[in-house]
């Protein structure tokens, strides 16, 4: 009875670690994409973009790109994590080089679906951070005293993805020395 077990076993792992071998490749493609497509959707056109550089956002570990067109800084994306209702909020944020948000895009996110996920869909909630002026605007949710729309039933989520970019203006910020 042992051996059949341990056999089995053995052979359940086998094929578990086979399974991870040939889906690890794959996997880290389709993450490198959704990396690539969320850095070109939140910097302008036209850019040479670095190489990605450490920097720490909301007291973790991170990374920036810096998009250099005639060998100036335009725009910087800055990968800030959060915490939402369902756990890890990962967003790229685009903050050009005056300091203003250009535009925010989900890396990825555990919110329910139909509500917290409508971070990642509802236009209206995604284009009020296009040209959000950080030095005139408050990032926090009006229900909290600031300028952000919450999402209907939504606010745990609303104010995490407000605070990923308030992160990442912040990282934006020290980057430039000020």
């Amino acid at each position: 009875m042992v051996v059949c077990l341990t056999v089995v076993s053995l052979v359940c792992s086998a094929l578990l670690g086979g399974m991870y071998a040939l889906t690890a490749e794959p996997i880290a493609k389709a993450n490198a994409d959704i990396l690539k497509a969320s850095i070109g959707a939140v910097l302008p056109e036209g850019g040479e973009l670095s190489e990605a550089k450490p920097v720490e956002v909301g007291g973790q570990a991170s990374e920036y790109y810096v998009s250099i067109v005639d060998g100036t800084p335009v725009a910087y994306a800055v990968k800030s994590t959060t915490v939402g209702f369902g756990g890890p909020l990962v967003l790229m944020v685009g903050i050009t080089a005056d300091g203003v948000v250009y535009n925010t895009s989900v890396l990825s996110h555990n919110e329910t679906p139909g509500l917290g996920a409508k971070c990642n869909t509802d236009e209206k909630f995604m284009n009020q951070f296009k040209g959000f002026d950080p030095s005139s605007k408050s990032l926090t949710v009006k229900k909290d005293g600031g300028d952000v729309d919450a999402i209907t039933a939504s606010t745990i989520t609303s104010r995490a993805y407000s605070l990923a970019v308030d992160n990442a203006v912040k990282a934006f910020n020290s980057i430039k020395g000020e």
